[in-house]
């Protein structure tokens, strides 16, 4: 009975591994649940406020990956810096003068917002840095030495940097010491989702029974978009060739939001199909392998918290969060 009910259930339930704790985010509601100092779980549950409730047009397809990406990005921050409140770094450590002057002219909820932005901002520049722009300049390199290289041999080098980049860049946060942990509870959040489609009692025992890796993962996520990136640039670079670095770099930013809206829809029909379409098994294997490195098997503290914040979401109503 539980095999036929995982294959039929798919939530749209889904969460974030954050410092010792985890964010679930429902159809009604988020929770984020840490586990403090002092081995206790602390539970923050929201009702959540859907942009796309007050402007409908930001919840069409393709226009919703973007949205839904950055809405993302944001509660995701202000989660992490959250639970981070129950970890202080060293009192003995002195705010540096920034932070001082912040401190002294912002009050808290604006500080909280500008640290969020900034986070946010940062966090997005970061990946375009690596994954779009490091590549383009790199491959204008071969370009400026080697005249004669053809832009179909840049096109297809420029697609291999971004994969590897990416590789490389998680490999590089998997072998994080303080990285290791988050990761196991990213292990525990997807392994207590998958108890739950599975239409299993929410128990240490048949949670750790479960895979940790998940179709609708974000690690997954950002493969696909920078997967999809590649297929875009490679046909539009190939009806339009532009060598120019910065006007290449240029057509990268502005293809950005498509593609990213490419990738989320994707993600849906993945999440609905994975189990019983060969297709979609086959699409998403590249990302799910990826999950190795940021996944790791989770502590049965851990699961109990991703339990409890599972919890806190359910739906008043059965069968509301079916994906």
């Amino acid at each position: 009975m539980a095999e036929k009910q995982s294959c039929a259930f798919r939530t749209s339930i889904g969460g974030q591994a954050l410092i010792e704790g985890i964010l679930m985010r429902g159809p009604e509601q988020q929770a984020i649940v840490v586990r403090d100092q002092e081995g206790n779980l602390v539970e923050k549950v929201e009702r959540l406020k859907l942009i796309k409730d007050r402007f409908p047009i930001l919840g069409v397809p393709l226009i919703r990956g973007t949205v839904n990406f950055l809405a993302s990005m944001v509660e995701g921050v202000k989660a992490l810096m959250y639970s981070a409140d129950f970890y202080p770094e060293d009192e003995a450590s002195q705010p540096s003068k920034f932070e001082q002057w912040l401190e002294k002219h912002l009050s808290s909820k604006k500080l909280e917002s500008v640290v969020v932005a900034l986070a946010v901002v940062l966090g997005v520049g970061l990946s375009v840095f690596l994954f779009l722009v490091l590549p383009t300049f790199l491959t204008g390199a071969v370009l400026h030495f080697f005249p004669g290289f053809p832009l179909w041999g840049r096109n297809v080098m420029e697609g291999l940097l971004k994969i590897v980049i990416f590789l490389l860049y998680l490999i590089f946060c998997s072998k994080q010491k303080d990285i290791y942990r988050v990761f196991q509870y990213h292990g525990a959040e997807h392994k207590t989702i998958f108890c739950y489609e599975a239409g299993l009692p929410l128990t240490v025992e048949n949670v750790r029974k479960q895979p940790r890796h998940h179709p609708r993962c974000g690690t997954s996520f950002l493969f696909v978009v920078i997967f999809v990136s590649i297929l875009f640039s490679g046909a539009v670079f190939g009806i339009w060739p532009i060598t120019n670095v910065w006007l290449r770099t240029l057509v990268h930013l502005l293809l950005l939001p498509l593609v990213v809206g490419v990738t989320y829809e994707f993600n849906r029909w993945v999440g609905r199909h994975v189990q019983d379409n060969k297709l979609a098994k086959i699409l998403t294997a590249p990302g799910m392998w990826m999950q190795n490195f940021t996944t790791n098997e989770p502590e049965d503290g851990m699961i109990e918290c991703a339990i409890r914040a599972l919890e806190l979401v359910l739906p008043s109503k059965k069968g509301k969060d079916e994906w």
